[in-house]
Protein backbone atom coordinates (compact mmCIF):
# COMPACT_ATOMS: atom_id res chain seq x y z
CA UNK A 1 0.00 0.00 0.00
CA UNK A 2 1.44 3.46 -0.93
CA UNK A 3 2.47 5.60 2.01
CA UNK A 4 -0.11 8.32 1.30
CA UNK A 5 -2.91 5.76 1.02
CA UNK A 6 -1.80 4.08 4.24
CA UNK A 7 -1.75 7.44 6.04
CA UNK A 8 -5.24 8.27 4.76
CA UNK A 9 -6.56 4.89 5.87
CA UNK A 10 -4.95 5.28 9.30
CA UNK A 11 -6.52 8.74 9.75
CA UNK A 12 -9.91 7.36 8.76
CA UNK A 13 -9.59 4.46 11.18
CA UNK A 14 -8.42 6.74 14.00
CA UNK A 15 -11.37 9.03 13.38
CA UNK A 16 -13.76 6.10 13.46
CA UNK A 17 -12.17 4.71 16.60
CA UNK A 18 -12.39 8.06 18.38
CA UNK A 19 -16.13 8.11 17.63
CA UNK A 20 -16.64 4.92 19.62
CA UNK A 21 -13.84 5.51 22.12
CA UNK A 22 -13.41 9.13 23.22
CA UNK A 23 -9.85 10.37 23.59
CA UNK A 24 -9.61 9.34 27.23
CA UNK A 25 -7.42 6.76 28.94
CA UNK A 26 -9.26 3.45 28.78
CA UNK A 27 -7.51 2.26 31.93
CA UNK A 28 -8.20 5.05 34.42
CA UNK A 29 -10.76 7.11 32.54
CA UNK A 30 -9.33 10.31 34.00
CA UNK A 31 -6.82 11.65 31.49
CA UNK A 32 -6.49 12.27 27.79
CA UNK A 33 -5.20 9.46 25.58
CA UNK A 34 -5.43 8.77 21.86
CA UNK A 35 -5.76 5.76 19.59
CA UNK A 36 -2.11 6.10 18.58
CA UNK A 37 -1.00 5.59 22.19
CA UNK A 38 -3.34 2.65 22.73
CA UNK A 39 -5.65 4.79 24.88
CA UNK A 40 -3.28 4.74 27.85
CA UNK A 41 -2.53 8.17 29.33
CA UNK A 42 0.81 9.59 30.39
CA UNK A 43 0.15 9.30 34.13
CA UNK A 44 -0.86 5.65 33.79
CA UNK A 45 2.24 4.95 31.70
CA UNK A 46 4.32 5.88 34.73
CA UNK A 47 3.04 2.67 36.36
CA UNK A 48 5.03 0.59 33.85
CA UNK A 49 8.00 -1.18 35.41
CA UNK A 50 10.68 -1.60 32.75
CA UNK A 51 12.94 -4.64 33.00
CA UNK A 52 16.38 -3.36 33.97
CA UNK A 53 19.64 -5.14 34.84
CA UNK A 54 20.56 -7.11 36.77
CA UNK A 55 18.67 -10.00 35.23
CA UNK A 56 19.31 -13.63 34.36
CA UNK A 57 21.52 -13.88 31.27
CA UNK A 58 19.37 -16.73 29.92
CA UNK A 59 15.73 -15.92 30.60
CA UNK A 60 15.85 -12.24 31.54
CA UNK A 61 14.33 -12.68 35.00
CA UNK A 62 15.10 -9.45 36.91
CA UNK A 63 16.69 -9.46 40.35
CA UNK A 64 16.91 -6.88 43.08
CA UNK A 65 20.30 -5.97 44.48
CA UNK A 66 23.81 -5.34 43.26
CA UNK A 67 24.87 -8.14 40.92
CA UNK A 68 27.68 -7.16 38.58
CA UNK A 69 28.66 -10.51 37.06
CA UNK A 70 26.67 -12.58 34.53
CA UNK A 71 24.50 -15.26 36.14
CA UNK A 72 21.69 -17.73 35.47
CA UNK A 73 18.67 -18.04 37.77
CA UNK A 74 17.63 -21.29 39.46
CA UNK A 75 14.74 -21.68 37.01
CA UNK A 76 17.15 -21.83 34.07
CA UNK A 77 19.50 -24.19 35.89
CA UNK A 78 16.66 -26.62 36.61
CA UNK A 79 14.92 -26.52 33.22
CA UNK A 80 16.24 -27.51 29.81
CA UNK A 81 15.62 -24.31 27.88
CA UNK A 82 16.26 -24.29 24.15
CA UNK A 83 16.42 -20.57 23.39
CA UNK A 84 19.81 -18.89 23.67
CA UNK A 85 18.26 -16.03 25.60
CA UNK A 86 14.89 -14.48 26.39
CA UNK A 87 14.19 -10.83 27.03
CA UNK A 88 11.09 -8.87 27.99
CA UNK A 89 10.26 -5.19 27.97
CA UNK A 90 8.32 -4.78 31.21
CA UNK A 91 7.20 -6.64 34.33
CA UNK A 92 3.85 -8.45 34.05
CA UNK A 93 2.15 -6.92 37.03
CA UNK A 94 -0.45 -4.36 38.00
CA UNK A 95 -1.72 -2.20 35.17
CA UNK A 96 0.29 -3.94 32.43
CA UNK A 97 -1.03 -7.38 33.39
CA UNK A 98 -4.60 -6.11 33.56
CA UNK A 99 -4.27 -4.53 30.12
CA UNK A 100 -2.80 -7.73 28.66
CA UNK A 101 -5.71 -9.74 30.05
CA UNK A 102 -8.23 -7.25 28.65
CA UNK A 103 -6.47 -7.34 25.28
CA UNK A 104 -6.36 -11.14 25.09
CA UNK A 105 -9.57 -12.24 26.76
CA UNK A 106 -11.95 -9.29 26.34
CA UNK A 107 -11.01 -8.32 22.78
CA UNK A 108 -9.73 -4.90 23.90
CA UNK A 109 -7.73 -4.41 20.72
CA UNK A 110 -7.46 -0.65 21.30
CA UNK A 111 -4.70 -1.45 23.83
CA UNK A 112 -2.54 -3.06 21.13
CA UNK A 113 -0.52 0.07 20.18
CA UNK A 114 0.38 0.52 23.86
CA UNK A 115 1.54 -3.08 24.34
CA UNK A 116 3.33 -3.25 20.99
CA UNK A 117 4.99 0.07 21.75
CA UNK A 118 6.51 -1.33 24.94
CA UNK A 119 7.96 -4.28 23.02
CA UNK A 120 9.20 -2.15 20.14
CA UNK A 121 10.86 0.40 22.43
CA UNK A 122 12.98 -2.25 24.14
CA UNK A 123 13.51 -4.87 21.44
CA UNK A 124 14.09 -2.94 18.22
CA UNK A 125 17.52 -1.46 18.91
CA UNK A 126 18.85 -4.75 20.27
CA UNK A 127 17.54 -6.78 17.34
CA UNK A 128 18.98 -4.31 14.83
CA UNK A 129 22.42 -4.55 16.44
CA UNK A 130 22.38 -8.32 16.01
CA UNK A 131 21.63 -10.38 12.91
CA UNK A 132 18.24 -12.07 12.97
CA UNK A 133 16.66 -13.61 9.88
CA UNK A 134 13.02 -13.86 10.88
CA UNK A 135 10.42 -13.31 13.57
CA UNK A 136 8.08 -16.17 14.46
CA UNK A 137 5.06 -15.66 16.74
CA UNK A 138 3.97 -18.36 19.19
CA UNK A 139 0.92 -19.91 17.52
CA UNK A 140 -2.50 -20.54 19.07
CA UNK A 141 -4.40 -23.76 18.50
CA UNK A 142 -7.06 -23.31 15.81
CA UNK A 143 -9.90 -23.82 18.29
CA UNK A 144 -8.57 -21.16 20.66
CA UNK A 145 -7.84 -18.75 17.83
CA UNK A 146 -11.35 -19.16 16.45
CA UNK A 147 -12.74 -18.53 19.92
CA UNK A 148 -10.54 -15.47 20.54
CA UNK A 149 -10.72 -14.34 16.87
CA UNK A 150 -7.05 -13.32 16.81
CA UNK A 151 -3.59 -14.39 17.95
CA UNK A 152 -2.12 -11.69 20.16
CA UNK A 153 1.44 -12.98 19.64
CA UNK A 154 1.08 -12.71 15.87
CA UNK A 155 -0.34 -9.19 16.00
CA UNK A 156 2.44 -7.99 18.31
CA UNK A 157 5.08 -9.79 16.24
CA UNK A 158 3.80 -8.11 13.07
CA UNK A 159 4.30 -4.68 14.58
CA UNK A 160 7.78 -5.59 15.84
CA UNK A 161 8.67 -7.00 12.42
CA UNK A 162 7.73 -3.70 10.78
CA UNK A 163 9.68 -1.63 13.33
CA UNK A 164 12.81 -3.79 13.31
CA UNK A 165 12.68 -4.56 9.57
CA UNK A 166 12.94 -8.30 10.18
CA UNK A 167 10.70 -10.57 8.06
CA UNK A 168 7.71 -12.15 9.80
CA UNK A 169 7.01 -15.88 9.32
CA UNK A 170 3.58 -16.10 10.91
CA UNK A 171 2.64 -19.55 9.65
CA UNK A 172 5.88 -21.37 10.33
CA UNK A 173 4.77 -23.14 13.52
CA UNK A 174 1.53 -24.97 14.26
CA UNK A 175 0.06 -25.81 17.65
CA UNK A 176 -1.03 -29.44 17.71
CA UNK A 177 -3.07 -29.48 20.90
CA UNK A 178 -5.36 -26.98 22.66
CA UNK A 179 -3.18 -27.03 25.76
CA UNK A 180 -4.37 -25.81 29.13
CA UNK A 181 -3.65 -22.21 30.00
CA UNK A 182 -0.27 -21.92 31.69
CA UNK A 183 -1.40 -19.34 34.25
CA UNK A 184 -2.15 -21.68 37.16
CA UNK A 185 0.38 -24.42 36.41
CA UNK A 186 3.62 -25.08 38.27
CA UNK A 187 6.97 -24.81 36.53
CA UNK A 188 7.10 -28.58 35.89
CA UNK A 189 3.47 -28.67 34.72
CA UNK A 190 4.08 -25.80 32.30
CA UNK A 191 6.97 -27.65 30.67
CA UNK A 192 4.96 -30.88 30.37
CA UNK A 193 1.90 -29.04 29.09
CA UNK A 194 3.67 -27.63 26.02
CA UNK A 195 6.47 -30.18 25.62
CA UNK A 196 5.10 -31.60 22.35
CA UNK A 197 2.56 -28.93 21.51
CA UNK A 198 4.28 -27.45 18.45
CA UNK A 199 5.40 -28.67 15.03
CA UNK A 200 6.65 -27.08 11.83
CA UNK A 201 3.76 -26.30 9.50
CA UNK A 202 5.86 -26.32 6.34
CA UNK A 203 9.26 -27.66 5.35
CA UNK A 204 10.71 -24.18 5.49
CA UNK A 205 14.52 -24.21 5.10
CA UNK A 206 15.96 -23.02 8.40
CA UNK A 207 19.55 -24.21 8.09
CA UNK A 208 21.81 -21.61 9.65
CA UNK A 209 18.91 -19.21 10.31
CA UNK A 210 18.60 -17.02 13.41
CA UNK A 211 15.03 -16.82 14.68
CA UNK A 212 13.23 -14.51 17.12
CA UNK A 213 10.21 -16.06 18.84
CA UNK A 214 7.65 -13.50 20.02
CA UNK A 215 4.89 -13.86 22.62
CA UNK A 216 2.99 -11.55 24.95
CA UNK A 217 4.19 -12.89 28.33
CA UNK A 218 7.05 -15.12 29.48
CA UNK A 219 7.07 -16.69 32.94
CA UNK A 220 9.08 -19.92 33.15
CA UNK A 221 9.93 -19.89 29.44
CA UNK A 222 8.32 -23.29 28.81
CA UNK A 223 6.21 -22.19 25.84
CA UNK A 224 8.90 -20.23 24.01
CA UNK A 225 11.43 -22.99 24.76
CA UNK A 226 9.13 -25.60 23.21
CA UNK A 227 8.87 -23.43 20.09
CA UNK A 228 12.64 -22.94 20.05
CA UNK A 229 13.26 -26.69 20.19
CA UNK A 230 11.10 -27.29 17.11
CA UNK A 231 12.89 -24.52 15.22
CA UNK A 232 16.34 -25.82 16.21
CA UNK A 233 15.36 -29.36 15.22
CA UNK A 234 14.32 -27.94 11.84
CA UNK A 235 17.83 -26.53 11.33
CA UNK A 236 17.81 -23.08 12.93
CA UNK A 237 21.23 -22.01 14.18
CA UNK A 238 19.96 -20.06 17.18
CA UNK A 239 16.66 -18.91 18.65
CA UNK A 240 15.97 -16.08 21.05
CA UNK A 241 12.68 -14.96 22.58
CA UNK A 242 11.16 -11.52 23.08
CA UNK A 243 7.95 -10.79 24.97
CA UNK A 244 6.12 -7.67 26.02
CA UNK A 245 6.05 -8.68 29.67
CA UNK A 246 7.92 -10.91 32.10
CA UNK A 247 5.94 -12.85 34.68
CA UNK A 248 7.80 -12.71 37.97
CA UNK A 249 8.30 -16.13 39.57
CA UNK A 250 7.30 -16.65 43.18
Amino acid sequence: MPANAFHALKCWLDTGLSFFYPEVCQYCGNERATAGTGFVGERCRKNVKWIQPPFCERCGLPFEGDITTPFECSNCRELELHFCQARSAVAARGMVLEIIHSYKYQHALWFEPFLAGLLIERATATLREEHWDMIVPVPLHALKQNEREFNQAERLARRLSHAAQIPLQAGLLRRLEPTRTQTRLSREERAANVGRAFVMRHNHPLKGQSVVVVDDVLTTGATTSACAKVLLDAGADRVCAWTVARGLLN
